[in-house]
């Protein structure tokens, strides 16, 4: 635990929250080094099955902290949510804009609080979203939304949110952190390791493949996985209408990956 970050782990949750309540959670240079941290940690740790990153009410994160050089406070961090082996949960109880939401976009899966507000204001403060934002947004809500958002640094609310594609769930404030937790151990407790992260490799990565790639590597991560003991376990469960008991670890059964040009590039050949 640090000053600016709380981390908690319990039966297989990383629950990562941001804690500077008085400045509303404002982003700073420690804050994404301390949460690079968690993060590498979540990616490592096989105790750890899913994470959770939100923030210590009234907000999620309200942006860069303007007390600082603008050009000091990023949202890039190392290693990003989305390149983490982990699903990765923005629970979004609160005010997010700015950096703050380029952070949430960041993760997996978003629930958002309906009254709070959100966006990516930068282009007010004649700055650029940063953060992946122009990489992330037209996935998430498409080029015409993207641009709204992007262009005029306008707010809006939770259901605003949900309706663009950008958020799972919008719900009441006290709702967001809850239900976040229940998707998380429900992953942690359900879903074999191996082919959660798997998954999500192949999920980010297929944004810039084509559907046939994506089929071959379906087809050859299927094939990888069918020889690990959890895929094993995974059809007894079944048979013996039973939860599996899954012993799979994603450190150990990573697969191969290519060369510096392909860093995500899966090898099984």
């Amino acid at each position: 635990m640090s000053s600016e970050l709380h981390v908690d782990v319990s039966a297989g949750v990383a629950v990562l929250t941001l804690h500077r309540p008085a400045q509303q959670n404002a982003f700073t240079p420690v804050m994404a080094t301390e949460l690079g941290v968690a993060l590498r940690r979540c990616d490592t740790e096989d105790a750890i099955r899913a994470v959770v990153i939100t923030g210590t009410p009234p907000a999620f994160c309200a942006g860069a902290d303007l007390s600082l050089r603008v050009g000091d406070v990023t949202a890039t961090i190392d290693p990003a949510p989305w390149r983490v082996r982990k699903p990765v949960i923005a629970a979004v109880n609160g005010h997010a804009v700015g950096l703050g939401l380029a952070l949430a976009l960041q993760c997996d899966l978003r629930y958002v609080a309906r009254d709070a507000v959100y966006g990516l204001n930068q282009v007010r403060r004649s700055a650029l979203a940063d953060g992946y934002a122009h990489w992330l947004l037209p996935r998430l809500v498409g080029m015409a939304n993207a641009a709204d958002i992007l262009f005029t640094g306008r707010t809006f609310d939770g259901d605003e949110a949900k309706a663009m594609g950008l958020a799972n769930s919008s719900l009441d404030a006290a709702e967001v952190l809850p239900t976040a937790l229940s998707v998380a151990h429900d992953i942690a407790a359900g879903s074999a390791p191996l082919p959660v992260a798997l998954s999500k490799r192949l999920l980010w990565e297929g944004l810039a493949m084509g559907p046939d790639s994506v089929a071959a590597l379906e087809s050859q991560l299927n094939t990888y996985v069918a020889e690990t003991d959890d895929a094993g376990e995974g059809m007894t469960a079944l048979r013996d209408r039973r939860q599996p008991r899954w012993t799979g670890r994603v450190s150990d059964e990573w697969p191969a990956w290519e060369s510096p040009t392909e860093p995500e590039r899966p090898r099984l050949d």
